[in-house]
């Protein structure tokens, strides 16, 4: 349900700033203004901006495909709700530090999308089920854990090179973030995680 609601709300924020600059320059994740003016709301209202509706729907398909999953999952081991709102909004925060940290002095960058929260929900997924398959270019299917250090290898060198506007870092750390957050909850996850292979 809390997914639907995230998704809901998404749809509707990032629609409204696709034909509103102002808006848009409101919500984002400027470091600079963040730090400058103690704008810290950013570090959870930039991933309810997207830049076009192919990058809305990219995430929130993403988002719906393991995110309800992971809402059951987190409310079968008695994690509930809060605990599966500090995944998502944990993981778009702590996605964020990075940039915040690296481009405080920055007035022109700027990031935005639910990448950083996605990533946490797709490797949250991993740590529960590492042989399950997720589809890579959404036709070939890879085991999750193989996927997983792809990915993560793809967002170092990504991130490395710069340059497609692409915010590779926040993909990294909130997949980070996503892989150890419910391990904090329940420590014994690890062990279950391990016993796959």
């Amino acid at each position: 349900m809390i997914t639907y609601i995230i998704i809901g709300i998404t749809v509707v924020v990032s629609y409204l700033c696709f034909n509103n600059q102002e808006l848009f320059r409101k919500l984002a994740l400027i470091p600079y203004r963040t730090v400058k003016n103690n704008e810290w709301y950013r570090l959870v209202t930039h991933g309810f901006v997207h830049a076009d509706m192919t990058h809305l729907l990219v995430n929130m398909f993403t988002f719906w495909s393991f995110g309800t999953y992971i809402e059951s999952i987190f409310g079968y081991l008695g994690f509930g709700t809060w605990g599966y709102l500090g995944l998502y909004f944990g993981g778009m925060i702590f996605a964020s530090i990075y940039d915040v940290l690296k481009h405080h002095n920055d007035p022109y960058y700027v990031s935005i999308g639910a990448s950083g929260a996605v990533s946490a929900i797709l490797f949250s997924s991993i740590l529960f089920d590492p042989w399950s398959k997720i589809l890579l270019f959404a036709i070939i299917p890879v085991p999750g854990i193989i996927f997983g250090v792809l990915y993560l290898a793809y967002c170092q060198y990504m991130a490395k090179r710069a340059g497609d506007n692409i915010n590779h870092n926040a993909h990294f750390y909130g997949a980070v973030y996503g892989f150890l957050y419910p391990a904090l909850l329940n420590p014994s996850l690890i062990k279950a995680f391990l016993s796959h292979f």
